[in-house]
């Protein structure tokens, strides 16, 4: 049997400064898995240091893998910085090509229940001024990755051509390749949602998910499985695996008003690998890699998964009002149609 390709293999031939930063987000990442297998045997990695920029709960473990890749990567090809964990882009090394965007440990606050949390990586050329090396269009990055801290330690890869899978050999300290490129299954019965929030939602998603719960006897005419893991990277892994569909869209609440994802360490990475997968991924409506962030810590609504879904989704929010009432009984725009 043939020993699968190491990452360092894999980016043989590829540009020498992405592959460096990659190897670079591994060899951290290979040192976060260690540390967050060992949960309370290392103390309290979850118990709270304060807030971020944007207010959300900050632990102990955000701050210390934020300085972790900081630190990885400053002596490498990376000008200009942005992490969840600071309000303002940091200059690394003046002589650098590229402009790193990461959210050091999405889903810290699920340390403690033992559920996959991980790191999420946005790769772009970088430019003179820091802050416009992010707000930009997410088409535009160079690469995209991330990392899923669960049974294994497993990286999700693109450069622009497809997704590969590497996966954490604990014994050698190394990723492996594992597997040819990924593609997002287009048949799925699964839909991941907060349904506590159904209260807030706007009527086209309200409408979206009545439908999907209506099953056999719906538009659909099909039954579905809800998940939710709230862990965006558990989500994200788990439709490039098995394809369906995952919305976390805006509503009504004070501060939810424009959704609650960063775009550009969060959203857009994740676009672009789940477009590589052959799926899609929007604010609900607008082709996420379209969209220009208004500023380093932009939110937006998230809707992305299996591509036929995706569009489905968008296109309740072009129905006329009085079809996406509640329980209305025919959408006949949908009738038969796979959700």
């Amino acid at each position: 049997m043939n020993e699968p390709p190491t990452l360092a293999r894999h980016l043989d031939g590829q540009r020498e400064d992405i592959a460096k930063v990659v190897i670079a987000v591994a060899e951290v990442a290979a040192q976060l898995s260690a540390a967050i297998s060992l949960g309370p045997l290392r103390g309290s990695m979850s118990q709270a240091v304060g807030r971020n920029t944007d207010g959300d709960r900050q632990t102990r473990l955000d701050v210390l893998a934020d300085e972790a890749f900081a630190g990885a990567l400053q002596d490498g090809p990376v000008l200009w910085y942005l992490s969840e964990e600071r309000e303002t882009v940091a200059m690394l090394n003046w002589e650098g090509s590229l402009a790193v965007a990461i959210d050091p440990l999405d889903g810290s606050s699920n340390i403690d229940a033992n559920v996959s949390i991980g790191t999420i990586v946005s790769i772009y050329d970088a430019l003179p001024d820091g802050d416009e090396s992010f707000l930009r269009p997410g088409r535009e990055q160079a690469a995209a990755l991330y990392v899923i801290y669960g049974p294994q330690t497993a990286m999700m890869l693109t450069t622009g051509a497809g997704v590969s899978m590497f996966v954490l050999d604990r014994a050698r300290g190394e990723f492996l390749r594992a597997g040819q490129l990924y593609t997002i299954p287009a048949e799925a019965t699964e839909f991941a949602i907060n349904a506590s929030n159904y209260r807030h939602w706007a009527p086209p998603i309200k409408a979206y998910i009545d439908d999907c719960l209506a099953g056999t006897d719906g538009p659909a005419g099909r039954n579905f499985n809800m998940r939710w893991i709230a862990s965006l990277v558990a989500e994200t892994h788990r439709i490039l695996s098995r394809g369906g569909i995952f919305l976390y869209p805006a509503d009504a609440r004070p501060g939810y008003e424009e959704g609650r994802l960063r775009l550009v360490y969060e959203c857009a990475p994740l676009a672009f690998l789940v477009e590589q997968a052959g799926g899609a991924a929007t604010d609900g409506e607008t082709r996420m890699l379209d969209m220009t962030p208004r500023s380093l810590h932009a939110r937006t609504p998230f809707v992305f998964g299996s591509r036929d879904k995706v569009a489905r989704v968008a296109a309740y929010h072009s129905l006329p009002a009085a079809e996406i009432a509640p329980l209305f009984g025919q959408r006949g725009l949908f009738k038969g149609a796979a959700s």
